[in-house]
Parts: structure tokens; sequence; C-alpha cells
């Protein structure tokens, strides 16, 4: 039996799919929460440095790090169409509901960014979504095409930034570099952001709230790199999510067969090319340039392959697990993702900033799983009583009442 459908009329599978992503993405965050920006890109600026937060490190980069954010990107792709569905079915416009969503959640990802967490990525998918949309009545084939093609020259411009970088550094590493090549490396090493002992971020993320919120009004310009930087990955992956929920792959509606010989393909191979890639950042001494490198450049391909397999595994596994009392609770997780991923930031930020227990650069590595497992709990123990009694998470509730201008019922009725 395939878990499709409840009598609610919500899709179980993108339910499911959307709260195995939102754990996923956590996984990924948790090193955002806990230690300076460059340790989530190499170990070498893990506080403290040990081998278990190498192994910690390479074990993130190979199964987690950008494929749980790509799923995520999918399935804001397939839930644009299943809103304009629903949207234009009950006589409204698609475009005027959409526009109007995409603009409370660039509210949102703004106060997030500033008031919560620098790690938003809402702002990010509010403008992208937005560019998105227009694709909407595109075919399948061409949303793939774009995508790939899309996906293809991000990658591209991104080489050549960061392989620019790598050159730059193996010049002026070399024997017989010269004085220019090295004072110009040196020069773009000093930038903060490719310190490995994050003085500054320690400082501020161990100080005041107010201390933190006033480096991020003064960082404000970061959310529009976020937003050129991720574009080429992003704006594709949703192209590709409108693709596959189009044709039935993201609701569970294909054949089992379909979807074995998809993850058979994809992630195998995947999980080979992003260990390749890994150990590629390991030999060149996990240095900042060979990880930024090694992120967002070498492991592209099996970035995508690996968002698309974990799909397409994940929505076998959500038909194995048809009927049980886990994939109601990862389900009711995936129902208030929204709610999900804005608490996951205020608690863990509580936890690790200077306004709430301090351990802001103090955890290792391999015990973040266990704030990471901590976290899982929590999503998977509320979710579902509240919506047994409630038919929004409450920012989903916000979300929907700001976006409708009007206060929506929230209560259940027994």
């Amino acid at each position: 039996m395939t878990a499709t459908a409840a009598p609610t009329g919500r899709l179980i599978t993108l339910d499911a799919l959307r709260g195995f992503a939102v754990m996923g993405i956590l996984a990924m965050n948790i090193v955002g929460f806990a230690m300076p920006d460059m340790a989530y890109i190499t170990p070498l600026a893990s506080i403290p440095k040990t081998a278990g937060d190498t192994a910690s490190w390479l074990a993130a980069f190979v199964l987690v790090d950008g494929k749980m954010r790509g799923l995520f990107s999918l399935l804001f792709g397939a839930s644009m169409l299943l809103i304009a569905e629903r949207a234009t079915g009950s006589g409204q416009s698609a475009a005027q509901v959409h526009y109007r969503r995409m603009a409370w959640l660039a509210v949102f990802g703004l106060a997030h960014f500033f008031f919560v967490w620098f790690g938003d990525i809402l702002f990010l998918y509010a403008v992208i979504g937005s560019i998105a949309f227009l694709a909407r009545d595109w075919t399948p084939r061409r949303l793939i095409q774009w995508g790939l093609w899309g996906y293809a020259f991000g990658v591209l411009l991104t080489g050549l930034f960061f392989g620019s970088l790598l050159v730059l550094e193996l010049m002026a590493t070399a024997p017989e570099a010269s004085p220019q090549i090295v004072k110009i490396y040196r020069d773009v090493m000093s930038d903060p952001e490719f310190s490995l002992t994050g003085a500054e971020q320690l400082a501020v993320y161990r100080g005041s709230y107010a201390d933190i919120v006033a480096h991020r009004l003064a960082e404000w310009g970061s959310l529009i790199g976020l937003v050129l930087q991720s574009i080429g990955e992003t704006l594709p992956l949703m192209w590709i999510g409108m693709a596959l929920y189009k044709t039935g792959f993201l609701t569970g509606r294909l054949d089992h067969a379909v979807y074995l010989r998809w993850a058979v393909r994809l992630v195998p191979l995947g999980l080979l090319l992003s260990l390749g890639a890994g150990l590629g950042v390991w030999v060149l001494g996990l240095g900042p340039v060979a990880a930024l490198n090694g992120l967002f450049v070498w492991s592209a391909v099996s970035r995508l392959m690996l968002t698309v397999g974990y799909a397409a595994l994940l929505v076998m596994a959500v038909r194995a697990l048809d009927g049980t009392t886990l994939l109601k609770r990862v389900a009711a997780a995936g129902q208030a993702a929204f709610t999900n991923y804005l608490a996951t930031s205020i608690v863990m930020t509580s936890i690790f900033y200077g306004y709430g227990l301090g351990l802001f650069g103090t955890v290792g590595r391999p015990w973040l799983w266990l704030f990471v497992l901590g976290g899982w709990a929590a999503m998977l123990s509320w979710s579902k009583p509240w919506l047994m009694r409630f038919r929004y998470g409450p920012f989903e509730w916000l979300w929907r009442s700001l976006a409708r201008w009007q206060l929506q019922p929230l209560r259940r009725k027994i």
C-alpha cells in the first residue's frame, strides 16, 4: 500500500519527505549553531581539534552536507505547485496566493536572520521561489532540462571562483613563488572569513543578545551575497522538484521499481563520488581553500545525484513504514516543518549563544550529534500531538493568516 493521502487531503508522502528533510537540515546546521563559520567548511576550525572531529566532518560531508538542503529545495518547488493547484481549485489566483506567501516568507526570513540565526534560508527561498514560480506551466521535461543546464552553469561559475582561489594558493605556496603572488594570496587569506580560529565570531556569539543583533545588522549584505551565491543551485533544484511533482515522483504515485531503479543508479555512485571529494580535501590538508572547493565544486555532481537518490529511498521508506507510528510522527514533523525549522534555530542558539548557555565554540563536533538527536526527539514528540488538536503548526498558522490577511481557524473541531 502506498502512503500517499490522508483523510484530511494532505499528501502523506510529501509531508514525510519534508519531515525527513527538516530533521536532516538540523544535522547539517548544528555545526553552524555551535561553532564559527569556517568549522562548517573544515575540521581544522573545529573546537577542539581531534581525530573524531575530522571523522565526523567527513561523515557529514559525504552523507548530509547539501543533500538535505537540496531535498528541501526539491520539496519547496513541489509545494509551490501543490498550493497553486489548490488556489486555482478554490477559485483564487494562484499567482496572487504565491507571491503573497513569498512576500511574508521574506519577512520571516529577515526576522530570522537579524534576530535569531545568521544561517537563514527563508529569505533565499522567498526570492528564488518568486522566480521559479514563473516556470509553473512548463512540462516536466523542460523543467528538468532547464534545471540540469542551470545547475551545470551554476557549478561552472562557482568552480571558476573557488578554482581560481585554489590555483592562487598553489602558486603562492610553490617554492619559486613570486613576492607579488604571495602578497596577493596573503591579502586574500587575511579576510576574517578564512580564519581558522574564528576569533571575531567567538567574541560576538559569546556576547550579549544586543551585540549579536548589532553584528547581524552590520552584516545585512551577506543576505544578498547568499542569494547570488545560491541561485545557481537553488533555482535549478526547485525546477527539478516541480518536475518530480508533476510526474508523481515526489508524491509516491510511481511503481516501486521506478524508485528502486533511481536509488540504485544514483546513491552508490553518488556516495563514492562524494567520498572521493572529501578524501581529496583531506589529501590537500583540509585547508579552507581546498575545503571550499570540495564542498561547493567537487561534490556538486554527487550532491545532485544523492539529493534525488535520497528522495527515491525515502519514498520507498514511506511505503515500508505505511501506517506505523513512526511514519505518522515524521509526517507530522513535516507538516509543521516551518515551525520546526524556526524553533530549532531558537532553541539551538539559546543553547550555544552567550545570552543562553554560552556553549558556542566549546562542544566538539562528535558531541554535537547528541544535540541533533535531542532535536529530532523534540520534533517527533510535539508535532503529532499538536496537530491532533490544531490545524497547523504555530508558525504555519501565522504565515497563512498573514498571507491571507485574516486570522485562520486554528483549533480542530472535535
